[in-house]
């Protein structure tokens, strides 16, 4: 199948559009290409507040959204041009989160008209924040064996269990979460989509602090905690199905292929400018710089063969799946590059060791190396499942 590598007339003008729009009004704290340092952390966090305010008066929070629900209605190629210009101005993109992303899509294609009103408009202007109740200890990449219940009562379900590894969860207001309503049915079936307030009574959450020092993640736990059954996406125990829909919004990952190519620019930039990591201390990491920026570049192919597919109407299957496990590699061997880059001062507390420690997890989110693996094998390869 052809690759689509430049823009028709309308995209160009679209392009055109976007970076418009982004010289115009984004704030200078928010550009890619500037360290800010930390210092400035709070004028970043104005920065951003001012920067969704200007996309969200544009219409830009959801772009696949239906415009009745809020959205811009974006086709697939005027996402990918505009995630791909935000990714190099490097300024923020994603400013809806999950709720946007993810749960917002979910009761726009399940949701009742009741959901919809209730959940929708909140989303769309940030008040309320959600995180994502999958993952349990017994049930990460094989989530269909997921074991925290939801018994019936009434007009409540009762749940009791743990998700783990939930992000932002300290902080959400809400979580979407599938839980087991039927133990006895089949692996796939017997799980259902509810919608859980996080600061309903029996709600317990743990910040998990990671190699790097932060606390990203979380482990929750459930304990009697009623959740009305006005709050379910779709039917009891058909939860697997909402959860797994393949939803209209743009999987391409160019954010990620576009942000380790960044990564590696300002690696460029600190090597010129001398110091621990410059090259002539570290002659040897050019032939390394070589071979990221031609993987960088792949990243970039790959991401425009997923776009190209959707444009005429195919799902990528194996595609994103390469993409994805690509650009979380690549950022891993970037990461390598850097701490090669600074040799025993990437020992210490630093931009480069945080980075190598944060890499770690990068092919653990969002499905594992090993899953996406099995997915090109089987699904692209046509190999037998072992």
């Amino acid at each position: 199948m052809a690759i689509n590598l430049g823009d028709s007339e309308r995209e160009a003008a679209w392009r055109q559009v976007v970076r418009d729009f982004i010289k115009n009004e984004a704030p200078a704290a928010l550009r890619g290409d500037t360290d800010q340092g930390e210092g400035s952390m709070f004028g970043r966090l104005g920065a951003i507040k001012e920067w969704r305010e200007k996309v969200a008066a544009k219409g830009w929070i959801a772009p696949s959204w239906p415009k009745k629900y809020g959205g811009a209605d974006m086709s697939v190629v005027e996402q990918f041009v505009m995630n791909e210009e935000f990714a190099e101005a490097g300024v923020p993109g994603n400013l809806g989160g999950f709720g946007v992303m993810m749960i917002g899509p979910t009761i726009i294609e399940h949701g009742t008209e009741e959901q919809k009103e209730e959940h929708l408009t909140k989303i769309l202007k940030g008040e309320v924040i959600w995180c994502q109740g999958y993952s349990e200890p017994g049930a990460g990449s094989d989530l269909a064996a997921l074991q925290t219940r939801a018994v019936r009562d009434g007009d409540d379900y009762v749940i009791n269990g743990q998700k783990i590894w939930t992000t932002g969860a300290q902080f959400a207001d809400m979580m979407y979460m599938l839980v087991r309503t039927d133990p006895d049915a089949p692996k796939h079936r017997g799980i259902t989509y509810l919608l859980v307030n996080m600061k309903a009574p029996g709600v317990t959450v743990r910040p998990l602090t990671t190699l790097a020092g932060t606390q990203t993640f979380n482990e929750v736990f459930f304990e009697d905690v009623r959740v009305p059954v006005k709050n379910r996406i779709g039917e009891e125990n058909r939860g697997w199905y909402v959860g797994t829909t393949t939803l209209d919004f743009e999987r391409s990952s160019i954010g990620s292929a576009i942000g380790v190519r960044k990564q590696l620019e300002g690696l460029i930039r600190q090597a010129k400018a001398g110091g621990e990591a410059s090259f002539a201390r570290n002659p040897k990491v050019k032939a390394e710089f070589v071979d990221r920026w031609i993987e960088c570049e792949v990243a970039k192919m790959l991401s425009y063969r997923v776009v190209s597919m959707q444009a005429n109407g195919k799902i990528p299957n194996h595609e994103a799946s390469m993409c994805k496990m690509f650009s979380s590699e690549l950022s891993q061997r970037i990461a390598n590059l850097s701490m090669h880059m600074f040799g025993m001062h990437g020992n210490v507390k630093n931009r480069a060791s945080m980075g190598y420690m944060q890499a770690v997890s990068s092919t653990i989110a969002g499905g594992t190396t090993e899953v996406q693996k099995g997915i090109i094998a089987t699904r692209g390869l046509g190999l037998p499942r072992g």
